[in-house]
């Protein structure tokens, strides 16, 4: 099941606006970012009703999910990863949009990377990739959407 950028977008958005409307207090207190995705994941949840929205969802199917382009801390190529989240149908080649978050709205230059070999690498197969920068404390309700 396709849908366009477009669609995406916009429903990225309004679950954000969600996100800032509810649980300001999240990042007006630097909260972990684990409980800032979790709940960006639930709104997410609402806006995309036939998927499945997964927080750190490490699975390619029934095997680990690697990135054959990362190295791991031996030199050796290919590295598991656990996205911050995943929209998709689980156990299936069918994903939507894998998301990492970070609490900061400059970009992040790994995060990036990644995001980037999802999309390239053939048998995850994501439609879409985005990284979100959303600020706290003095910056709480500041965020930076960069697509890949």
């Amino acid at each position: 099941m396709l849908e366009s950028h477009e669609t995406v977008n916009q429903k990225v958005l309004f679950a954000l606006k969600k996100l800032l409307s509810r649980d300001i207090y999240l990042l007006i207190n630097d909260s972990s970012e684990r409980s800032i995705a979790h709940r960006l994941a639930v709104y997410l949840e609402e806006q995309f009703p036939d998927w499945c929205v997964d927080c750190e969802y490490n699975r390619n199917g029934l095997d680990k999910k690697i990135l054959d382009e990362l190295k791991t801390h031996t030199g050796r190529k290919g590295r598991t990863v656990l996205p911050d989240i995943v929209i998709h149908h689980r156990g299936t080649k069918n994903n939507l949009l894998v998301i990492e978050i970070k609490k900061k709205t400059s970009p992040n230059d790994f995060d990036l990377k990644k995001l980037h070999f999802y999309k390239m690498q053939q048998n995850l197969q994501y439609q879409h990739a985005l990284y979100i920068g959303i600020g706290v404390g003095n910056k709480s309700g500041q965020f930076l959407l960069k697509w890949i």
